[in-house]
């Protein structure tokens, strides 16, 4: 025997074995300088510590109004980044441009407002805007592409029909609830039968916003999960116990809710 799984199955059974793969979202690093003005801390340099860390990849998000992260570190990301290199980015021609010069391994398209701290919702995933043209365009020129979308399986199948090969649900609404609180259980609830949906999809599955290593396990046990988008909650707690424990720890805290998936 070749010890290698094949067959249709073969893709849910290693999910079920292995924990999803951690990518680390560094944009609150460059906040961090931005904040001042200053040259220092460098999101590529704090990548390259979640990396030797064990982060399987790398999260950045170059908003139009370059608020943390800017053109020159995701240049500098596209070159250093040893695993994957995830560009995240509103949909705009500005921003198709970079990624077509840029070509990171997949682009997350997310909504943005220029008056939000943060994401504030998934994206309105409907067919013949620029939303299509841009999927369109990044997966005839070889690019993977990712929606961020609110856990809803009527939003999972449309974004299927757009194109995407991947799905990252918000998990905001589940951490914005009081821990074990009924409104948790609702919204992790919500998760689930969107996850159960990317599923029957074929599609790839992330998950991501809001979450750190306390909230990550009952996420981590998704059904089809892949990976974890996972930046301010890691970065805020690395300000704490340094970024190297931050990552070591949240990857333990991954796998121990990946544990609990059903078999």
């Amino acid at each position: 025997m070749s010890g290698r799984l094949n067959g249709p199955g073969a893709g849910d059974i290693l999910r079920r074995v292995m924990p999803p793969r951690l990518y680390v979202n560094i944009d609150h690093v460059a906040t961090l300088r931005q904040q001042r003005g200053t040259r220092y801390p460098d999101p590529v340099a704090a990548a390259v510590l979640c990396e030797q860390a064990g982060a399987e990849g790398i999260t950045a998000h170059l908003r139009e109004d370059r608020r943390h992260i800017q053109d020159r570190d995701v240049r500098l990301l596209r070159q250093t980044v040893r695993g994957v290199f995830n560009l995240e980015m509103a949909a705009t021609e500005e921003m198709l441009r970079i990624a077509l010069e840029l070509r990171p391994d997949f682009c997350t398209l997310v909504p943005e407002k220029r008056a939000e701290r943060t994401t504030e919702g998934g994206l309105e995933v409907a067919s013949g805007g620029t939303l299509e043209r841009v999927v369109t365009t990044l997966r005839q020129e070889g690019v993977g592409v990712s929606l961020f979308i609110d856990p809803e399986p009527a939003v999972v199948e449309r974004a299927q029909k757009m194109g995407a090969g991947t799905v990252e649900l918000h998990t905001g609404y589940y951490c914005d609830a009081p821990a074990r609180s009924p409104e948790a259980a609702r919204q992790l609830a919500r998760l689930q039968a969107a996850a159960r949906a990317a599923g029957e999809q074929g599609l790839r599955l992330g998950a991501g916003h809001g979450l750190d290593q306390s909230s990550v396990g009952p996420v981590a046990a998704l059904p089809h999960l892949e990976e974890l988008n996972i930046g301010h909650g890691l970065v805020a707690r690395a300000v704490m116990v340094g970024l190297e424990r931050a990552v070591i720890d949240l990857r333990a805290a991954i796998a121990a809710g990946a544990s609990a998936r059903e078999g």
